[in-house]
């Protein structure tokens, strides 16, 4: 059997087994059960389920779908889920049944979710993909998804469904935590990083999982901010902003893209054949494999309302190029009956499986199907891996306000409250997609600044004040007894994307926590949880002006999922960070930086609004859009890039190479950046394009370019960019990549609105 034999090409070896196989065993390939539903743990031994091998058995299984996967939704909790030994002694019991008891022996595509780290019980949990993009480094984080792939393949997982690429529009959108921010050219380095760290230089490698670029496309356009809304965009804004960050990951060798739930002009992204075929495989040369989101083909049948029912949705969605059903079961329940009544050709079928089969053999699952459970036991939760975890947290915290050098704070230097609803509560700093955690995985704000001062723990003092959400004030007065004790008030506010894991609540009078029988959730953001509003949820708000009467020093540090826009709090705190959702060693990151252990470098990869009313308000908006309300100007609060530091950095003599080049040319654009404060800080030094005329409108400004740089007090550095057709070119005429001639500004700046400028001539050749 040539499909066997390593020694042959990839091509062959597909080819070979796609004729030995029945119809039914090519449909089998193309569908993903809930992978915890496969099996059962009795008496510590991992059994099949009756179900799982008879479908093995009748027609195989093509990938399974979360197999390691834990959280309220799969029903797997901390005492019910395999630990690193036995998640991979579970995923080679299931290789092993699928290898050995179906007739042709084809290992099973294991897929899990690592948007910030493996999905499964014991992997570490990174800062969600806002903080990452924060970072402004690149670097680091194709580090973080080395790590990820290491952990998620260790275990037997082959595939994650990230990164996810996603141009947020309207941050009221609850899947805004899980996106790298409101910029293409950003998005676009991140994806390429994610790619290169998650796939590796091979996919056969036993540290590489294949990545899926997700969520194509338009997703975070959605009306309303509403989560799969339609999408309302032309295919010049389509193609220049929402595509852009997957273009480039597809150039850089991604090998799966999952299409998004929405509509786009009227058709659903998971049978947009114009998308799917005509430019992501004929266009960009994609010869990946294609996977739903999940339910997304039951969808157009119910929910578009673009299919008869569910076969006619089935037979749309395949023939518009999916090759793959995330769990779902409208390939199974009507390929079958579509092909047998000749209304799907069958050869549309073999070229999704040829996909599917292609991936498996790329991925080397035929000659290595099995993974060491020594290596998972060692390397997922690694002490290295939660160190990476502290660098990224401590890098994506943005420092928004510092009046009067109020951070950071001496540790020998009085008494100091920590007061609010995430204050101590890991759960809420986490984020959505997150596996059950031990409590001591997790160090939460209040236990970091504990480390910091643990030679005088009576230093500080803790209430939760609140909740998240409810309105209940019971809090307040032991909240204020603390804050009037404390020299500074260290105030923990924000959101929370936890499910519900059962954890419990907290007493608010005394900061305990308690097991309640009545379910209660804080979560206002995560999948799913769209807002009206920018606002903080509940007596936040209140909790912080009764604390601000007191007199205190303020420090008021967000853990959330997206922006918030509270004016008061702006004016009124004395420091204020954003922390996102920081991951596992968010406590200590954000401790990192309290104390000065720590300058802050991270910058917004997101416009923060005065008010709602404002939205869209991100920065590369067209240039017609208007200047101001009646109420206030159309300003945002805090700009895209923006970000404070415990130093300063002075931007001067910024330079051209060539005033003057043809369409064809190219110029370097350089600057000079001086750390003119005290302590050594990292400065994201960001390259602003503006093309001046052109034939079609164009944003005012466009990111093309951005360099973190470490500085020492004093010290100097020329940062150069290079310009040309890359930074120059955009879609113009047929939807055709252009430089256009005329006049171009070149901006180089510390953040969006504060740059220097030249000016850049484009001639015809």
């Amino acid at each position: 059997m040539t499909y066997k034999d390593a020694s042959k090409p990839i091509d062959e070896r597909v080819e070979n087994l796609l004729g030995l196989m029945t119809l039914k065993e090519k449909i089998g390939q193309l569908i993903q059960p809930f992978g915890w539903e496969t099996y059962e743990v009795k008496d510590g031994k991992v059994v099949l389920t009756e179900q799982f091998q008879q479908q093995v058995k009748d027609s195989g299984v093509g990938s399974l779908y979360g197999t390691l996967r834990a959280d309220p939704w799969t029903g797997v909790t901390l005492e019910t889920g395999l630990s690193p030994r036995e998640g991979a002694v579970a995923v080679n019991e299931i290789q092993r049944f699928a290898i050995e008891e179906s007739r042709l022996g084809i290992p099973i595509l294991i897929g899990e979710e690592c948007s910030h780290g493996h999905m499964a019980i014991g992997a570490t949990v990174f800062p969600v993909p806002l903080s990452i993009g924060s970072t402004w480094n690149v670097d680091l984080y194709r580090e973080m998804c080395r790590a990820v792939a290491l952990e998620t393949r260790s275990q037997g997982g082959a595939v994650t469904y990230s990164p996810v690429l996603d141009v947020v529009r309207d941050p009221r959108w609850g899947r805004t935590e899980e996106c790298f921010g409101e910029d293409p050219y950003l998005i676009g380095e991140f994806a390429v990083a994610s790619v290169e760290g998650l796939q590796g230089e091979r996919l056969d490698s036993e540290h590489s999982v294949a990545a899926t670029l997700k969520h194509f496309v338009g997703y975070g356009s959605s009306e309303g901010g509403r989560n799969a809304g339609p999408v309302h965009m032309g295919m010049r804004e389509l193609l220049e902003v929402d595509m852009y960050p997957f273009k480039k990951a597809v150039e850089a060798g991604a090998a799966s893209i999952m299409p998004a739930y929405n509509e786009i002009d009227g058709v659903p992204c998971t049978v947009n054949s114009e998308l799917l075929e005509d430019i992501v495989r004929q266009e960009w040369g994609f010869e990946g494999m294609v996977i739903t989101d999940c339910g997304a083909i039951d969808m157009v049948a119910s929910g578009h309302d673009t299919a008869e029912d569910g076969m006619d949705a089935a037979v749309q969605a395949i023939e518009a190029g999916i090759d793959m059903e995330m769990s779902g079961v409208m390939f199974g329940k009507h390929l079958l009956a579509a092909a047998a009544s000749g209304r799907l050709d069958e050869s549309v079928i073999d070229q999704a499986v040829r996909r599917v089969l292609t991936l498996k053999f790329k991925l080397g699952l035929f000659e290595k199907p099995y993974v060491d459970p020594q290596v998972a036991e060692r390397v997922i939760g690694s002490k290295e891996h939660k160190e990476l975890a502290r660098q990224l947290a401590a890098e994506g915290i943005v420092l928004l306000k510092n009046e009067h050098q109020t951070l950071p704070l001496a540790k020998d230097n009085g008494i100091i409250a920590v007061i609010g609803p995430n204050a101590n509560q890991g759960y809420n700093q986490l984020g959505d997609y997150t596996s059950p955690q031990p409590p001591s995985s997790v160090t939460t704000v209040l236990e970091g600044i504990r480390a910091k001062l643990g030679h005088e723990p009576d230093r500080v003092l803790y209430a939760p004040g609140c909740r998240i959400k409810d309105d209940s004030r019971e809090g307040f007065d032991y909240a204020l007894s603390c804050a009037e004790q404390a020299d500074t008030v260290v105030l923990v506010l924000g959101g929370s994307s936890a499910r519900d894991f059962g954890e419990g609540t907290i007493d608010l009078r005394t900061g305990a926590s308690k097991v309640t029988d009545d379910a209660y959730s804080d979560m206002d953001c995560g999948e799913g949880i769209d807002r009206m509003t920018l606002q903080l949820s509940g007596v936040q708000l209140e909790l912080a002006q009764e604390i601000h009467k007191l007199g205190k020093r303020l420090v008021v540090v967000y853990i959330n999922g997206r922006p918030v826009a509270e004016p008061w709090i702006d004016e009124h705190a004395d420091a204020i960070l954003e922390a996102w959702y920081p991951g596992q060693e968010g406590g200590h990151a954000v401790a990192d930086i309290v104390f000065g252990d720590v300058n802050p470098s991270g910058r917004l990869t997101i416009s923060v609004p005065k008010h709602v009313g404002q939205l869209p308000v991100y920065y590369n908006g067209k240039r017609s859009r208007g200047k101001r309300y009646l109420e206030e100007n159309s300003e945002p609060r805090y700009p895209f890039g923006y970000g404070l530091s415990y130093t300063q950095f002075t931007y001067s003599d910024i330079r051209i190479s060539d005033e003057v080049i043809g369409v064809n040319g190219s110029a370097v654009v350089s600057v000079q950046v001086e750390n003119s404060g005290d302590r050594e800080g990292a400065e994201v030094v960001q390259l602003y394009v503006s093309d001046v005329k052109s034939r079609y409108t164009r944003p005012a400004k466009e990111l093309k370019g951005f360099r973190k740089i470490r500085l020492q007090p004093g010290e100097k550095q020329i940062v150069e960019f290079h310009i040309g057709a890359e930074q120059l070119q955009y879609v113009g005429q047929n939807y055709k990549q252009v430089v256009e001639p005329g006049l171009f500004r070149i901006m180089i700046g510390g953040n969006v609105q504060e740059t220097l400028s030249v000016d850049l001539t484009v001639k015809e050749d």
